[in-house]
C-alpha cells in the first residue's frame, strides 16, 4: 500500500458535499433551503465554474459554518477520509484563521480569537484512530487588511507546533493593488523563520515575479512552464517545488482541457523542478489525491516513473514531515533491516 503526502488542501474546499449537506440539513436548513434535494446541492457545490473568483465564493458557504463549536466535526470526518480513502500519511491544511472567528465582532476582536481557532484545528487533528502526520498552513487573504495579515504571521510565528507555514490567498488579481505590502509580509514571516508558499501563477492573472524570491514553494504555479518557462532553471536553482493541483483548473476555467498540463509537467521535469500533486479543494471537486494521479496516467500526461517522482518530491517538500525520506523507504528499512 502507498502512502501520499498531500501539500496543497484547503480546510474550507475539504468537506465532501454529502458530509456538509448532513451538516447544513441537521443545522442551518436555511443554507439549503433552494436545494430540492441532495443531487442539486452537489451538482451545484462541485459543478465547473467560470473564473477563480466565482469559484472562490464557495469557501464562504463552508467558512460560515466552520466555526468553533463545528471545526472538531469536520477535522474529524476530513482526517478520517483522507487516511482510510486516500492513505495519506502527511496533510498540510492551509485556511485563513480570521474567517473562521464571529463577524459579529469587531476586527481586534477577531484577531484575538484566531489563537483559539489555530488551536482547535491542531488538536482537532490528532486523532489516533487515523495516524496522519498534520500541520497547519495559515493564509494571508487579499482582501483583508494589512494588520490582520501581520497578525496572522505572527500567530503563525507562536504555533510552529501546530503550524508549518504562511500562504497567500484570496483571487491573484487582487494582488497587484497590494505588491509592496505583500512583499513586506513575506519578507516579514521569513525573519520569522518561517515556511511560506503562495497561490501565484495560477491564472495570467496572477503572475508576479517580484514575489518568486520569498517563497519555498509555490501554490500552482502552472502559468510559469505555459507562459514564462525562463523562468523555471531559477526555480530549480532554489528548489522550488510547484504545488499542482490537476482538477482545479477545470474547475476555475483557466484550463479548458488537461491535457494542456502535459506541458507543465515535461517542462518541468526537463528543467529540474519538482512538482507536488495535490487536490487543493478535494470536497469541492469529489477528487481524492489517487484520483488525482489516475487521471494525469490515464490521460497520458506522466508515466508511473514521473509520478513516483512528484510522490517522491511531496514527501521531500512537506514541511512538517519529521523524516528525512519518504514512508516507502522507511517501510523498506523495516522490511529488510539488513539492506
Amino acid at each position: 500500500m502507498a502512502l501520499h503526502a498531500e501539500l496543497h488542501r484547503h480546510l474550507g474546499g475539504s468537506v465532501v458535499p454529502r458530509i456538509l449537506w448532513r451538516y447544513l440539513e441537521q443545522n442551518s436548513s436555511e443554507l439549503i433551503s433552494r436545494f430540492t434535494e441532495y443531487s442539486t446541492f452537489e451538482e451545484y457545490y462541485t459543478g465547473k465554474r467560470n473564473t477563480l473568483d466565482e469559484y472562490l465564493e464557495l469557501h464562504t458557504l463552508v467558512e460560515s459554518v466552520q466555526i468553533v463549536e463545528t471545526l472538531p466535526y469536520f477535522i474529524y470526518r476530513l482526517i478520517r477520509g483522507a487516511y482510510i480513502f486516500e492513505n495519506l500519511a502527511y496533510l498540510e491544511l492551509r485556511y485563513t484563521p480570521y474567517l473562521r472567528t464571529p463577524d459579529t465582532f469587531n476586527q481586534s476582536q477577531r484577531i484575538e480569537k484566531m489563537a483559539e481557532i489555530v488551536d482547535i484545528v491542531g488538536k482537532a487533528s490528532q486523532i489516533s484512530e487515523y495516524p496522519v502526520i498534520t500541520s497547519q498552513i495559515l493564509c494571508m487573504h487579499s482582501r483583508l487588511p494589512y494588520e490582520v495579515n501581520k497578525a496572522i504571521i505572527d500567530l503563525a510565528a507562536q504555533n510552529k507546533h501546530y503550524v508549518c507555514a504562511v500562504d497567500i490567498a484570496g483571487g491573484d488579481i487582487y494582488y497587484r493593488e497590494r505588491l509592496e505590502e505583500w512583499i513586506s509580509l513575506y519578507d516579514y514571516a521569513l525573519s520569522l523563520g518561517l515556511n511560506t508558499t503562495g497561490h501565484l501563477y495560477e491564472t495570467s492573472n496572477g503572475c508576479y515575479p517580484e514575489l518568486l524570491p520569498y517563497l519555498r514553494r509555490i501554490g500552482h504555479g502552472i502559468q510559469i512552464p505555459l507562459l514564462y518557462p525562463e523562468l523555471l532553471p531559477d526555480l530549480a536553482k532554489h528548489q522550488q517545488c510547484l504545488e499542482v493541483c490537476p482538477t482545479t483548473y477545470i474547475k476555475t476555467g483557466t484550463l479548458q482541457d488537461i491535457s494542456k498540463l502535459k506541458t507543465v509537467f515535461d517542462l518541468c521535469f526537463a528543467n529540474g523542478v519538482d512538482i507536488a500533486i495535490c487536490t487543493d479543494n478535494a470536497g469541492l471537486h469529489n477528487m481524492r489525491l489517487p484520483f488525482e494521479y489516475e487521471n494525469l496516467l490515464t490521460h497520458n500526461i506522466i508515466n508511473f516513473q514521473q509520478l513516483q517522482a512528484c510522490q517522491d518530491a511531496a514527501f521531500r517538500h512537506a514541511f512538517a514531515w519529521p523524516h528525512g525520506q519518504g514512508p516507502a523507504s522507511l517501510l523498506n528499512g523495516l522490511l529488510n533491516p539488513k539492506l
